[in-house]
């Protein structure tokens, strides 16, 4: 059950954008950015040099760069292939038995590579929440902010914000950030999303909100 193709499918534009139900900002003092399953096994299906892949790979390493300049924390998800039945479970039953422990299956781009500071958090399930730490970290750092980029966009992302919203923490997904299947299922996310469970906002509405919280932040301070 390997992941099929996909085809190239631009990313959604701020004014294809879904109106949000909520009205969070994002605060470099109570963020978290994760970098969601960007591992090659996931993004092997993409079509190389033509979105969204280009725009995905583009945006979430702006967003980990200004992140890791600001200080806040970046944490990533990756799943460690070759896993046995036991610990696919019902995985088993719809992806099959997932990636390979190979580097070439496991690793993360070159230019998305965690820095020595980053968090990289072993993936069991769709959700970034299950069985991985992600809960009692965020709690440690005092954080109840979650900035969401990666793929896939209906999966792993939308189960993400939704147990993000369940324990209290502000989910923000990056719409063209995110990737999917097809750009049906990257919008039904984005609509679940910001009427559900998350705000869903474009890049550049994230890093000019981070610069914004990191001048007040820099102003309070003195």
């Amino acid at each position: 059950m390997a992941i099929a193709p996909i085809d190239s499918y631009p990313m959604p534009r701020p004014v294809e954008l879904p109106a949000n139900t909520a009205s969070w900002t994002v605060d470099t003092r109570r963020a978290v950015l994760l970098v969601h399953d960007m591992q090659h096994y996931f993004l092997a299906p993409f079509t190389e040099a033509t979105q969204p892949l280009t725009d995905l790979l583009t945006n979430v390493t702006a967003l980990r760069t200004r992140c890791a300049q600001l200080g806040i924390p970046v944490v990533y998800t990756a799943q460690p292939g070759g896993m046995t039945p036991q610990q696919r479970g019902l995985l088993q039953d719809f992806w099959g038995p997932g990636m390979s422990a190979a580097p070439e299956d496991r690793g993360i781009p070159a230019a998305l590579a965690p820095g020595e500071h980053d968090t990289v958090l072993t993936k069991w399930r769709a959700s970034a929440f299950h069985h991985t730490g992600l809960l009692d970290l965020l709690a440690a750092k005092d954080r109840d902010q979650l900035i969401i980029c990666g793929i896939y966009a209906h999966v792993g992302i939308v189960l993400t914000a939704c147990d993000a919203f369940a324990h209290n923490i502000q989910p923000f997904v990056v719409a063209d950030a995110i990737a999917d299947f097809t750009p049906e299922l990257h919008r039904m996310a984005l609509q679940y999303a910001a009427t559900r469970c998350a705000m869903a906002l474009p890049t550049a509405t994230v890093l000019q909100s981070l610069a914004t919280a990191a001048t007040v932040s820099v102003g309070d301070s003195q």
